[in-house]
């Protein structure tokens, strides 16, 4: 067993407010996301409208705040209006972003209902690559205006009387990277002007809502961060939020590299931070941009081929394919392919895991986080059948228990290093030097009575003893430690075994002056939970 670990928590040092969409998902059509998962009309449980009821009623009890959606890199070639009305009048449209036929069964409304029936916020994005500005009004105005305009009209005709009032709009996606229909890559400028121009439109059709300007899609890119303040220059005061992604990957059998892998996320929100607050002082605003990760997942893969030497060029060979053996595809709903990830149950779960401890470590800035897959995360499901993957509880724990604020948590640890490397010509991760191996973060729901402290110990064979000093929150006692950790790393949930790796109250656990002794085992998620 290794020397002691020790975490201290104390209710002056606080971080922000943390938001309630910062642990949401992200939809977009790609394969059977859309088409199989979410809707597929021959299915038992399917609804009026061709949803899986099986996968809202799972999606329903998490309590999933909101869903970012139609898209991603679909949404840059989505004409919303094709998918609206009478749905044999609709038209079936290609999909250049990832080949696809797409049928516009599942249109604009259809996504909309599907969020009301989940019982989640939709934060929805607009197509600001092949779309134009009076795209982006008529679908506001069709969507939130109560009056009798054109669009708002149209929206009564087509069964919704009510607007559905969204609140969150994204204004474009991912609009720096090459790989993009209608790409801004090449001028900065362009799209801030074009952004601008836009949220003000909006937000005078609808003055509630919020915009989200796009900054850079990953750390890699080789205009970052300069892009962030071309952008920023000409749309700071209009927008609320500065919209990021990134997907962090590590090589096989590195399990060091994939779970420290929030380091760098941590270094890419500082780095948007700065950027941002660096064009109020040139503006002399007291506006504040706030952080939307959108679109965030942290992977296992295998090294590329390298092309050292050709600069840009390399990134335009990695996106620029015109392959003619290529073929446009259409998904069948009620053939859906049966997706799965190398690797156990438990490895995926921590892995993003340590990205939203990142995230709630940042909450003063971070306000929405939309996790990649995070709808498989909380509901797993295939053709037939839903259930709980790992994944789904340190998911719907931060849901139910990173509430009210941040708390700053200090960590002492053994640590580790992550030497630098290259998975291919995009993706390149410098050194980390004394990386903990308790992540921890924390929230203090101040009107619940409630902190929760959120633990991975990244360690592949040591358990640690763990002193947990909370003893500065006066009046609260320690509740319970729950564990979630599995012998077997590839073991994983099934429809047939759903209760392989799940948590379990970890034993052992003393309370004594305001300080909590316990264990954290290797490879393992912990709840520590205290309570007035």
């Amino acid at each position: 067993m290794s020397k002691d670990a020790k975490i201290t928590i104390h209710p002056l040092y606080q971080i922000g407010e943390i938001s309630n969409r910062l642990f949401s998902t992200f939809l977009e059509p790609i394969g059977s996301m859309v088409n199989g998962t979410m809707y597929n009309p021959k299915h038992p449980t399917a609804d009026e409208e061709g949803f899986r009821t099986d996968v809202i009623d799972a999606l329903k009890v998490t309590g999933m705040p909101a869903c970012r959606l139609p898209g991603g890199n679909f949404v840059s070639g989505w004409d919303w209006k094709n998918s609206i009305g009478p749905k044999d009048q609709r038209k079936i449209a290609l999909d250049p972003a990832w080949y696809q036929y797409y049928t516009n069964q599942v249109g604009h409304d259809e996504y909309l209902h599907w969020a009301e029936k989940v019982g989640t916020e939709p934060l929805y994005t607009v197509n600001l690559g092949t779309g134009d500005m009076r795209d982006a009004m008529a679908i506001v105005e069709y969507t939130n205006h109560e009056g009798t305009s054109w669009w708002a009209e149209q929206r009564k005709k087509n069964g919704h009387e009510k607007p559905y009032g969204v609140k969150m709009w994204y204004l474009g996606n991912e609009m720096d990277g090459p790989w993009q229909l209608g790409s801004w890559e090449k001028d900065p400028r362009g799209y801030g002007i074009r952004t601008n121009e836009i949220s003000k439109l909006v937000k005078w059709i609808d003055p509630s809502i919020e915009t989200a300007v796009c900054g850079s899609s990953a750390p890699f890119m080789a205009h970052f961060p300069q892009w962030e303040e071309d952008v920023l220059n000409e749309c700071y005061e209009s927008v609320d939020y500065l919209s990021v992604h990134h997907y962090h990957v590590a090589p096989p059998g590195d399990l060091k590299a994939l779970l420290g892998g929030s380091l760098y996320y941590e270094d890419f929100i500082n780095t948007e931070v700065a950027l941002c607050d660096l064009v109020a002082a040139k503006m002399r605003s007291p506006h504040k941009v706030m952080i939307s990760f959108d679109e965030y997942g942290s992977m296992v893969r295998p090294f590329g081929k390298l092309n050292p030497g050709y600069g840009p060029h390399n990134l335009y060979r990695a996106h620029y394919r015109f392959d003619p053996n290529r073929k446009y595809i259409m998904h069948d709903p009620d053939n859906m392919r049966d997706f799965h990830f190398p690797g156990g149950d438990m490895v995926r779960a921590l892995s993003m895991a340590t990205v939203q401890l990142a995230l709630l470590r940042h909450a003063d800035r971070v306000k929405i986080g939309c996790m990649t897959g995070g709808l498989g995360a909380l509901c797993a499901s295939n053709h037939d059948h839903v259930w709980k993957s790992a994944s789904y509880y340190p998911f719907k724990q931060f849901i139910d228990y990173a509430k009210g604020v941040a708390l700053n948590t200090a960590v002492e640890s053994e640590t580790f290093d992550i030497p630098g490397y290259i998975i291919d010509d995009t993706s390149e991760y410098p050194t980390k030097e004394g990386v903990p191996y308790i992540d921890a973060a924390s929230a203090w729901d101040k009107e619940a009575g409630r902190v929760a402290l959120f633990v991975v110990n990244k360690s592949e064979t040591d358990e640690y003893p763990l002193t947990i000093d909370a003893s500065a929150f006066e009046g609260y006692t320690f509740r319970t430690h729950l564990e979630m950790y599995s012998e077997d790393p590839d073991a994983e949930n099934t429809f047939e075994n759903p209760d392989v790796v799940k948590p379990t109250i970890a034993p052992g656990a003393v309370a004594e002056d305001g300080k909590i002794k316990t264990h954290v085992k290797p490879l393992s998620w912990n709840l520590i939970i205290l309570e007035k």
